[in-house]
């Protein structure tokens, strides 16, 4: 099973969070948009324009309070919150719980509803039975060992005619030939992968009702071969993900291009509701 302590060091480790909270001090007084945090908090592939679209999947006025698991830096919870939506982030590393919060109090969203921030593992969910209208993964469920335990755990928190929508990296027909470091996993120690048939399964005997699925993998494979030629040219950049993951990303971000263009893993958005 993954250790849960190195898992946050894979992400903590290089995390420059004094210097991220200067830096956009010192550039955007004012505080910063959402779109000049993306570099820093919409680390997944697909970035704003995939937040947009999974966020579109859900209606705030029937579905309004929403569990981002595995929230990260929180780009996906601002996002969502500028739409109406009563946003909660979960995520297994403190670090970054603790940097999503300093980031949201530099962001002005004087009408968004408040957001509210908890560090602890989908695996066990400190929430009470029926405490959810919706249930996002964007780019975690990969990290996270007993898919069928988290699963039964989203089921549990959110209420009857819930819905769970997912963002996620599944494994591709050449999945062998993964190149590591990628974000989510320095080597396979902390990648757990599903094809989408055992993912989509999972949620169906997992008392889920599929509604939607989508193969995102052509559009992801674009943007990210857009992203790398951003990455490659010089240039002085406010923010980067090199603040969160180090040089190690130059890597890491040559390896998405490569495991997306070779099929060893798929990008695929899925619907379901209880």
């Amino acid at each position: 099973m993954t250790n849960p302590n190195r898992l946050a060091d894979h992400y903590q480790r290089a995390l420059r969070a004094d210097e991220i909270l200067t830096q956009i001090d010192a550039h955007y007084p004012d505080g910063p948009t959402l779109h000049q945090l993306a570099p820093l908090d919409q680390l997944h592939i697909g970035g704003v324009a995939a937040s947009t679209r999974l966020l579109e999947r859900l209606n705030p006025d029937t579905h309004g309070k929403v569990l981002d698991i595995g929230a990260g830096l929180g780009g996906l919870m601002r996002q969502g919150a500028a739409l109406g939506f009563q946003m909660t982030g979960l995520d297994i590393t403190h670090g970054f719980s603790a940097l999503n919060r300093a980031l949201s109090s530099r962001v002005n969203q004087p009408n968004a509803p408040p957001l509210a921030w908890v560090t602890g593992s989908a695996s066990a969910l400190p929430f009470a039975d029926n405490s959810f209208d919706a249930v996002l993964f964007q780019h975690s469920l990969m990290n996270m060992p007993d898919a069928a335990r988290v699963i039964a755990e989203s089921r549990r928190i959110l209420r009857s005619g819930g819905q769970l929508v997912m963002h996620e990296v599944v494994s591709g027909p050449h999945v062998a030939q993964l190149h590591y470091p990628v974000p989510w996993a320095a080597s396979p120690e902390h990648s757990h992968l599903l094809t989408l048939t055992s993912l989509t399964h999972l949620l169906e005997t997992g008392g889920f009702v599929l509604e939607h699925v989508e193969d995102w993998s052509e559009i992801a494979l674009e943007w990210r071969q857009r992203q790398r030629q951003k990455e490659q040219t010089p240039r002085q950049e406010v923010l980067s993900p090199k603040w969160v993951f180090g040089e190690r990303f130059t890597t890491m971000g040559k390896n998405l291009v490569d495991n997306l263009a070779n099929g060893a893993i798929k990008v695929v958005e899925i619907q379901v509701s209880c």
